[in-house]
C-alpha cells in the first residue's frame, strides 16, 4: 500500500508553481479594491496629511512591483505581514479563525454524507420508483436554493421559530461548538448533497447490475450485507473525486455562512477585511484557501488508491 502512495511527494513539487501563480493573483487583485486603504483606516474625516503619511508607513506609496518583492521576501520568512484592521499579526489572527472553519467544514461533510448515502441507496436500489423520484426532487431543490437564503430560513425556522439551535456564535466551550455548528453545518451539508446523491445513485445503479453483485446475491448475500460488501466501497470510488472538488468550493460559500451565522471564523475575516481595504489579512486567507484545495486534491486521490486497488498514481499500474 505504501509504495503507491509515492505520488504525493510529486504532486507537493507540482503545487509549487500553482502557490506562486496563486501569490501573484492575489497580491494584484488585492490591490485592485475599490478605496485607499490608509483611508479606510483612519476614516472619512483624516486630512490628506494624514493619509500620504499611513500610506508612506505601510508602503503603499511604493510601485507595486516592489510591495510584491516585499510581500514575497516576508512570506518565505513566515511572515504574513500585520492585519491593518486588527492590529496583530496575520499568523495569529489565522491560527485563531482556521480551527473554526476547519470544524464547519468537516462537520458538514459528516451531515452530507449521513444525509446522501441512504438516500442515494434508496433511489439506485429501486430506479424509476416513487422514492428514487422523490429523492431526485430534493436533489434539484437542494441544488436551486442559494446557501445565504437556506441558512436564514434554517435560522427563521429551527432557532427562532422552534428555539432548538442557536442563532449565531460559536460558543464558550469546546462542548458547545458542535451545538453552535450544526446549523451552519447543515446549510453546507444540504448545498453539498445534490452532488454527491446524483454521483452516488449512478455508481450504485451500474454496481448493482454488476456480474459480481449478481454473483453475491447467487450465494445468498442480500439487504445491508451486500450493500455494505459490494455495493457501497465499489460506488464510492467514482463519489470520491466529485466530493473532493466540490469540497474546495464548499471552502468558499463557508465563507459567506460564516457571516450569516456570525461565526468567528475565516469568512467573516475576510469580509470584514475586504470592507477596510485590510491587503495583508486578504492576502492571507485567500493564501490559505489555495493551500486547502491543494491538500483536499492530494487526500483525494490518497483515498482513491486506497479505495481502489487498481489505481496506482506513483506511476506504475495495476492489473
Amino acid at each position: 500500500m505504501l509504495h503507491r502512495l509515492r505520488f504525493i511527494p510529486g504532486r507537493l513539487v507540482q503545487s509549487i508553481p500553482v502557490a506562486f501563480g496563486v501569490t501573484l493573483i492575489v497580491f494584484f487583485m488585492a490591490r485592485l479594491l475599490p478605496g485607499n486603504a490608509a483611508l479606510a483606516i483612519l476614516g472619512q474625516q483624516a486630512n490628506a496629511a494624514s493619509v500620504a503619511a499611513l500610506s508612506k508607513q505601510l508602503g503603499l506609496n511604493q510601485p507595486l512591483w516592489e510591495q510584491y518583492f516585499l510581500f514575497i521576501g516576508r512570506l518565505f520568512q513566515g511572515n504574513l505581514g500585520t492585519s491593518l484592521t486588527y492590529q496583530i499579526p496575520v499568523s495569529e489572527l489565522l491560527s485563531q479563525a482556521i480551527p473554526v472553519t476547519l470544524s464547519l467544514l468537516g462537520l458538514a461533510l459528516l451531515l452530507a454524507l449521513v444525509i446522501s448515502v441512504p438516500l442515494a441507496a434508496l433511489a439506485a436500489f429501486r430506479p424509476g420508483s416513487p422514492r428514487d423520484l422523490g429523492v431526485r426532487a430534493f436533489t434539484l431543490l437542494g441544488q436551486g436554493m442559494p446557501q445565504f437564503w437556506l441558512g436564514i430560513m434554517l435560522i427563521l425556522l429551527l432557532a427562532i421559530g422552534v428555539p432548538l439551535f442557536p442563532v449565531g456564535g460559536y460558543g464558550n466551550s469546546p462542548a458547545d461548538h458542535p451545538y453552535y455548528l450544526f446549523l451552519p453545518s447543515l446549510t453546507l451539508a444540504i448545498a453539498m448533497c445534490p452532488t454527491i446523491i446524483r454521483s452516488l445513485r449512478s455508481s450504485m445503479i451500474d454496481v448493482l447490475g454488476s456480474d459480481y453483485v449478481g454473483t453475491a446475491r447467487s450465494k445468498g448475500s442480500y439487504g445491508a450485507a451486500l450493500f455494505r460488501g459490494h455495493v457501497l466501497r465499489n460506488a464510492a470510488i467514482p463519489t470520491v473525486s466529485v466530493i473532493g472538488v466540490n469540497l474546495g468550493f464548499l471552502v468558499g460559500g463557508s465563507l459567506v455562512i460564516e457571516k450569516v451565522f456570525a461565526l468567528p471564523g475565516l469568512g467573516s475575516i475576510m469580509i470584514n477585511a475586504i470592507f477596510t481595504r485590510d491587503f495583508p489579512t486578504v492576502q492571507g486567507v485567500t493564501l490559505f484557501v489555495a493551500l486547502f484545495v491543494v491538500v483536499v486534491g492530494i487526500l483525494t486521490d490518497v483515498v482513491y488508491t486506497m479505495l481502489d486497488p487498481r489505481v496506482d498514481l506513483s506511476g506504475k499500474e495495476n492489473a
